[in-house]
């Protein structure tokens, strides 16, 4: 009678050991006792899986902002640069002279040189 229960024991440590793809399709693995007992250790493999998509998500969101604001730093570097060069245009003596003429705002020209002004100390 020993032998017998031996046998079912037997028996059974080779059912539970033994693995099919029948077996992972029905969900059987599952309910398995190895699989119970380490279903903390499973739990944690899948909350870093997830931490790592959602990590990779965020950054590539990160890049794609940060070539989106280069763009746009360098569309405004261009910008600035051709604004600073019309001022310096405008602001030529010859440039002020002709939108002084062009609107008649009754200014003339100096022709002679500026005086330097010397205080005396006696």
């Amino acid at each position: 009678m020993s032998r017998n229960k031996r046998n079912i024991e037997f028996d059974q440590s080779i059912e539970e050991k033994s693995f099919s793809l029948r077996d992972l399709l029905d969900g059987n693995v599952l309910t398995r006792k190895a699989v119970l007992k380490q279903s903390r250790f499973i739990l944690l493999l899948v909350g870093i899986a997830f931490f790592s998509i959602a990590n990779r998500n965020h950054a590539e969101k990160t890049v794609i902002r940060l070539s989106q604001l280069q763009g746009d730093v360098k569309e405004l570097r261009s910008r600035y640069i051709s604004t600073s060069s019309e001022l310096v245009k405008i602001s030529r003596q010859s440039e002020v002279t002709q939108l002084v003429k062009q609107y008649d705002l009754g200014l003339e020209e100096s022709l002679e040189p500026p005086k330097k002004l010397i205080e005396n100390q006696e």
